[in-house]
């Protein structure tokens, strides 16, 4: 297919929407526990396995609802580790068509006193034929193919890092890169950059502005991260989880990755804070502790289907 001719496509992808993934994530289940808790993945219908076969088609990928194909997100650079806790991938595609994102080029949405929300998630679901013409332009219009596995910009500094993950056509490949986004006429690998940029901007914009038919993505399960904190913040809210310590609160012990007091909670514990909406994830809840004496801050995220702590 043409450059001009999958772009055309490409523009006009009807996404459908995963109802019966919608249902299934707002009566699954919950799960608390982390790792082997026994209900399924948040947003994955009951039932559905969590791995299959390669599909048989152009562009060989797995098929289950777990197994990632296609991602970007974004991580690094300047900022606070309450951020860096609630951030999660900006675009997935799942191996059943799945697709979960929200657009990072947009504006962060407005503070509410302490806390800031973060965007919500939408969700939809892809078709065979869909996959196929997605993953045809990411690995080849899009440059993911050729790409190599790290692009670094010394010319910036405090910048976040883009990294790109696709699993099929044979590949399983990482691709990172420093600074995307970064233009100037001595940039190394500009080109490449440039295409990589577009790429990205195509995956955080799949519903094209709003204007393809999405839903919000509400799973079950959320990371909450727990920080020390000080007392006075006039939004500051008591303790609302009685059977909940701030004990369980852990790290994962994972020596290549930050290490933060972390629990897997609930919907319903996340909706008990009175935060509206907190499907995206925030940051900056003050918390007074259970009787401790101590202060908390709680940053959330929403965990993914491939999830699971």
């Amino acid at each position: 297919m043409s450059m001009l001719s999958r772009s055309a496509a490409l523009a006009a992808l009807v996404v459908v929407l995963a109802a019966c993934a919608g249902s299934a994530a707002s009566s699954a289940p919950s799960a608390s526990g982390g790792a082997g808790a026994s209900s399924p993945p948040s947003g994955v219908p009951s039932g559905v396995p969590t791995a299959g076969p390669s599909a048989v088609g152009a562009i060989e990928h797995k098929t289950g609802p777990t197994d990632v194909v296609l991602r970007y997100e974004e991580g690094g650079g300047f900022i606070m580790p309450a951020y860096t806790a609630a951030m999660a991938p900006a675009f997935t595609l799942y191996g059943d068509g799945t697709i979960i994102f929200r657009d990072v080029t947009q504006g962060q949405v407005e503070a509410v006193g302490s806390v800031t929300p973060f965007q919500t998630f939408r969700t939809a679901k892809m078709n065979e034929d869909q996959m196929q013409t997605l993953l045809a332009f990411a690995l080849n219009e899009g440059g993911l193919g050729a790409a190599r596995a790290e692009y670094a910009d010394m010319m910036v500094s405090d910048a976040s890092t883009a990294v790109f993950t696709v699993n099929a056509g044979g590949l399983a490949k990482r691709v990172s890169v420093y600074a995307l986004g970064y233009d100037a006429p001595d940039v190394p690998d500009r080109l490449a950059r440039q295409t990589l940029a577009a790429l990205r901007d195509h995956l955080v914009d799949i519903d094209q502005g709003g204007t393809v038919k999405t839903d919000v993505y509400a799973p079950e399960r959320y990371r909450g991260v727990l920080f020390e904190g000080q007392g006075g913040a006039p939004d500051q809210k008591a303790w609302p989880w009685p059977e909940v310590k701030p004990a369980e609160f852990v790290a994962d012990g994972d020596p290549n990755a930050l290490q933060l007091p972390a629990r897997v909670m609930t919907a319903a514990e996340i909706g008990a804070l009175g935060i509206k909406p907190f499907e995206g994830g925030f940051v900056g809840l003050p918390l007074a502790g259970p009787g401790d004496g101590k202060f908390y801050t709680l940053s959330v995220r929403p965990l993914l289907p491939d999830d699971t702590k």
